[in-house]
C-alpha cells in the first residue's frame, strides 16, 4: 500500500479487467455493428478531423473504416488481452514450476538433462518462434480453435515456461540445504512431500512476482502479431465472446491513420496502459515480498 505507482496500477487493471467481463453490458454498440455514413469519424471531442469530419456524441472515440463503434471495440477487445495474460499464465506454471522444482530438488543427471533442454528453447528468439507457429498451424483445426487463441496460447506457455523453471530451480537449489529440508529428509519425507509442503511455500514469492511480468509480456506478444496479421482470427459473429483484439485493431489503425488517427492510438493507448499497469503492480509485489527491499 505504500507503493503509489503498484496501487494505480492495480486500479487500471481492476478497471480493464470489469470492462472485459461486462463488455456486452457497457459497450454502447455491438463491435460488429456497421453505422451506414460514419465512417472515419473522429473522437466525440474533435471538431473537425483531417478527413474534414466532426466527432459526434454518439461515438465517444469516432468510428473505423466500416463505421464500427471504436469504444465497444476497445471494450470487447479487452477481452482478448485478459485471456491472453491469464491462461498462458496458468499452464507457464503448472509446467515451470513443477519442472524447476524437481530439477533443483533431484540434481545430477535430470536437473543438467532439464535444464540444458531448457537452455535450448530459451536460446530460440521469443518472436520468431511465434511467427513461425501461427503461421504454420494456422491454417489447421488447432488454428482455428476459439479464433486462433488457443494456438496462441500454446505457443505462449511453449516458451515461457522455460523462464519460470529455471527461476524455480534457483529458489530450490538455495532452499534445498536448509534446516527445514533436512529435518523433513530426516522424518522420511518424500521427494514430492517435500516440494509440496517445504519447497514450493518459500519459492511462491518470486514466482508471484515473476507472473506479473509475464502477463504484460503475453498482451503486448498478441498485440504484435495482431498488428503482423498472424493474432487473433477476425469475427463476423456477434455471438462470439471473443471478436477482436486491441492488436487486430492496431493493424487497421495503421492503414487508415492519415484519415482517423485514433483508430492506431487508442488501443495503443490501452496497450500501454495494461503493460504499464502490470509492470507497475510487478515492482510493488516485489517491494512487498522480497524481504531485502522491503522499506522500513
Amino acid at each position: 500500500l505504500q507503493n503509489k505507482a503498484a496501487i494505480g496500477g492495480a486500479i487500471v487493471i481492476i478497471f480493464f479487467s470489469v470492462l472485459a467481463l461486462f463488455a456486452p453490458i457497457l459497450a454502447p454498440y455491438n463491435p460488429l455493428e456497421l453505422h451506414s455514413g460514419k465512417d472515419f469519424l473522429p473522437p466525440a471531442w474533435v471538431a473537425k478531423g483531417p478527413n474534414g469530419k466532426a466527432g459526434s456524441p454518439e461515438f465517444l472515440l469516432g468510428t473505423d473504416t466500416l463505421g464500427r463503434d471504436v469504444l465497444s471495440r476497445i471494450m470487447y477487445g479487452a477481452r482478448v488481452s485478459r485471456v491472453v495474460g491469464i491462461v498462458p499464465l496458468i499452464i507457464i506454471l503448472l509446467i515451470g514450476v513443477p519442472v524447476g522444482m524437481f530439477a533443483g530438488l533431484r540434481g545430477g543427471r535430470a536437473d543438467n538433462l532439464l535444464m540444458r533442454f531448457a537452455d535450448i528453447l530459451y536460446a530460440f528468439p521469443d518472436l520468431l518462434f511465434f511467427i513461425i507457429i501461427m503461421t504454420a498451424l494456422r491454417a489447421t483445426f488447432i488454428g482455428q480453435l476459439l479464433n486462433g487463441l488457443f494456438l496462441l496460447f500454446f505457443a505462449l506457455a511453449l516458451v515461457n515456461w522455460v523462464g519460470v523453471a529455471r527461476l524455480t530451480r534457483g529458489q530450490t537449489l538455495s532452499l534445498k540445504e536448509k534446516e527445514f529440508v533436512e529435518a523433513a529428509r530426516m522424518i522420511g519425507s518424500k521427494n514430492g512431500r517435500i516440494m509440496r509442503k517445504h519447497l514450493f511455500p518459500n519459492t511462491l514469492g518470486p514466482i508471484i512476482v515473476a507472473s506479473a511480468f509475464i502477463i504484460p509480456g503475453a498482451i503486448i506478444t498478441e498485440a504484435v502479431l495482431g498488428y503482423l496479421g498472424v493474432g487473433l482470427r477476425p469475427s463476423t459473429d456477434p455471438k462470439d465472446i471473443f471478436i477482436t483484439s486491441w492488436g487486430a485493431m492496431l493493424l487497421d489503425g495503421q492503414t487508415a491513420i492519415n484519415a482517423q488517427p485514433w483508430l492506431l492510438l487508442a488501443p495503443a493507448i490501452a496497450v500501454a496502459l495494461i503493460v504499464l499497469s502490470f509492470n507497475f503492480l510487478g515492482d510493488g509485489l516485489r517491494d512487498a515480498l522480497d524481504p531485502r527491499l522491503r522499506r522500513s
